[in-house]
């Protein structure tokens, strides 16, 4: 069990990245939504020891890490969004480089050790090729081969999909699922289809709070008979977004469909009911956690 309590950074400015985030993640994978600057990559980078909160600790199966990093750091494996390789050095002589860095020893020895994460990750027949010569896919692989190296007790991964085409994204699917047995995985990402495939339970973050805790399928549920969709012109737009919350807007065959959601359960004129899913449900809750923050702010500066 991974334990976040009232964790808060806060950099000069004063910018308040995080803002007492509570969570308590299970083993297996699980998922950390939000948009870009919500603070997830500021989180990552607390569990993985390289930043320090300005208050609150976290804790892997019973010990703490926040205090004193050093002691969990065999258990823990990290992909940042930004993994930097050299890249003139083949696969196995960079993946071999990281374990020496992160002080990796096998009783096989480093030679062994390296063919072994290569051939884990699908990487293996490319071992000798130069880094530069890697897709995106292929290098976000080798990411995951250092970050696994050890077996470590937590996986944190932190937007591993961006900019993958759809079958690297499907492979990449495929391994983390695989690597989720056994181990705590913690996926932080803005892409939604991400949680959909992949986690069973979700967070959802936004300007460093948490709004959300749930299950994909209770995230569409809780919109079940709010969501409605329909065809407006594109001068109508506008005005719709006045009166409505538009989740979604999309050119389908030349016309631009809408989703809106509308928690009354009120049909507009034009509008059918629609299936939610979970993009409406993340738009929507992400909605509602920035509205309770301001209506909270202007609660303050009532006072």
């Amino acid at each position: 069990m991974l334990s976040i309590r009232d964790l808060v950074k806060v950099y000069p400015g004063p910018v308040a990245a995080l803002q007492g985030v509570r969570l308590d993640i299970p083993q297996g994978m699980f998922g950390l939504l939000g948009p870009n600057g919500a603070g997830k990559s500021t989180l990552m980078r607390i569990l993985a020891g390289l930043l320090e909160p300005t208050s609150g600790t976290a804790e892997l199966d019973g010990q703490e890490i926040t205090s004193d990093p050093r002691r969990v750091w065999s258990k823990l494996g990290y992909l940042p969004q930004d993994f930097g390789f050299y890249p003139n050095l083949t696969g196995e002589q960079m993946l071999e480089h990281l374990l020496a860095l992160k002080g990796v020893e096998s009783r096989l020895g480093p030679r062994k050790l390296v063919t072994e994460l290569l051939e884990r990750v699908n990487l293996a027949p490319a071992g000798k090729r130069k880094v530069k010569t890697y897709s995106g896919g292929m290098r976000q692989r080798l990411g995951i081969a250092q970050a696994i190296a050890g077996d470590p007790r937590l996986l944190i991964v932190d937007e591993p999909t961006a900019g993958l085409d759809p079958e690297e994204r499907l492979r990449f699917y495929h391994l983390l699922a695989e690597l989720a047995e056994g181990r705590i995985v913690l996926l932080s990402t803005h892409i939604v289809e991400d949680v959909s495939v992949l986690c069973p339970r979700f967070a959802i973050l936004a300007e460093g709070r948490l709004v959300a805790e749930t299950t994909p399928i209770e995230a569409r549920t809780l919109l079940d008979g709010t969501i409605f969709e329909g065809s407006v012109a594109k001068g109508e737009l506008a005005e719709l977004r006045s009166r409505c919350h538009v989740t979604q807007s999309m050119l389908s065959e030349g016309r631009l469909r809408v989703r809106i959601w509308r928690p009354d359960g009120h049909v507009p004129p034009g509008f059918e009911t629609a299936r939610a899913t979970l993009e409406d449900a993340y738009l929507v809750l992400t909605h509602r956690g920035r509205v309770a923050r301001e209506e909270a702010l202007l609660a303050g500066a009532a006072r």
